[in-house]
C-alpha cells in the first residue's frame, strides 16, 4: 500500500500538517491516538470517516519520515 494515495499535505488544512485526505485528521494524531494504547478498532469506532488502510499509511507515513530523519553530532568549541 502506497501512504501517498491516503496522506495528504495542504498549508489550507491544519497548516499544511499532512492529513488523512478527506478529513481534518492529523497523522500526529492518530499515531498518538496509538500511542496510548487505543486500538484500531477504538479509532475506527469514534472516527468513522476512516479506515484501517487509512490508519496504515499513518503509520507507514511516519516510519518513512523516522527513516529520512538524519542526526549529525557536533561538539561545542570552548572559548
Amino acid at each position: 500500500m502506497d501512504w501517498q494515495e491516503r496522506i495528504i499535505i495542504d498549508p489550507k488544512i491544519l497548516v499544511g500538517k499532512p492529513i488523512i485526505k478527506g478529513t481534518r485528521l492529523a497523522v500526529e494524531f492518530i499515531v498518538e491516538l496509538m500511542a496510548q494504547g487505543w486500538a484500531e478498532t477504538e479509532i475506527l469506532r469514534n472516527y468513522p470517516g476512516i479506515t484501517h488502510d487509512d490508519i496504515a499509511a499513518c503509520l507507514k507515513y511516519a516510519s518513512n519520515i523516522l527513516k529520512a530523519e538524519k542526526i549529525y553530532p557536533f561538539q561545542l568549541l570552548q572559548a
